[in-house]
Order: structure tokens, then sequence, then C-alpha cells
């Protein structure tokens, strides 16, 4: 799903001014509801790309080791699945995020101090530590960490908007 950051499609852009008033923009986010955004898992802002890099010789990293690194995850979660009925992190309910996501007490706090700040609903908790948990999983780690719950909050643009 993708949308513009505003109704002109500037808002933010180096490139181009904005058109849009303050309401304006406010009014176009709005349209799309709390619960549809608790619903997406990973919500961000992508920036447009400048000429020079469209045209950058600069290579990214190859789909051949995306893919690797996607299988590796991908065999650890049906693994750690395998007597559940469910194959993969997102399939997760409450019970088993419980289970199979457990938190030290530096990330439980952490991730309540950003539950307050965001004022995240029950519902964007649950993404936000299975998203933590795939990030671990990507980097191999048996637990989640600080720095996996950081990330996965970052993923969450629109809840640390004011809308």
């Amino acid at each position: 799903m993708a949308m513009n950051p505003c109704p002109c499609g500037w808002y933010g852009d180096s490139r181009r001014a904005c058109r849009c008033t303050v309401p304006q923009i406010i009014n176009y986010r709005k349209k799309i509801s709390g619960p549809l955004l608790d619903r997406i898992d990973i919500q961000l802002e992508v920036s447009a790309l400048g000429s020079k890099q469209l045209i950058s010789d600069q290579a990214a990293e190859d789909s051949e080791s995306i893919r690797s690194r996607i299988e590796k995850c991908r065999r650890i979660q049906i693994e750690r699945f395998k007597d559940t009925g469910i194959f993969c992190n997102a399939h997760m309910n409450s019970k088993q995020i419980k289970q199979f996501c457990t938190l030290d007490d530096e990330c439980k706090k952490f991730i309540q101090q950003a539950l307050e700040q965001m004022h995240l609903s029950a519902r964007g908790y649950d993404r936000v530590i299975k998203v933590a948990r795939t990030i671990a999983d990507l980097e191999e780690s048996e637990r989640i960490s600080l720095s996996h719950i950081s990330e996965a909050l970052q993923y969450r643009s629109f809840d640390r908007e004011l809308w």
C-alpha cells in the first residue's frame, strides 16, 4: 500500500515546495483510520530519489544475498513453530507472542515507554513485537534485544506523527 505525503505529493520533498496547507495535510492523512494503520506491520516514509541516485552505478545488495537471508529466517521460524499450526511470526496470536517473544526487563521498560509516548494500541504493540522477533531472526538471535525493538518501532512512521 502506498500514499503521497499530502494532496499535492510534495510535502517534505527537498526539490519542490508543497502547496498544501497544514489543515489540508491533516485532513488528507486522517482518511486512513487508526484501526487500518494498526493492521499494517511496517509503515515507512520513503523519499523520492534524486537524479544522482537514479543513475548511480553503486551496487546495492544483490538479490541472491537477500534471498539467502530470508530463506534462513524462514527456516528458523518454521522450526520454532513446527508443532503450533503456524509457520511464521506474523501469524502468532497473543499467547504465542508471550511464549516466543520473551523480553528482558530493559526491553519491557523500553517498550512500555514507547507504548505511552506513541499511544500504541494492543494491536500495535503486537505488531511491533512480531517485527522485532523477525529482525532478531534475521540476525539469528534467539532473544529479542533492545536494538530489535528500537528498529521495529522505527517502522511505525504514522504512529510517531501527530494527526
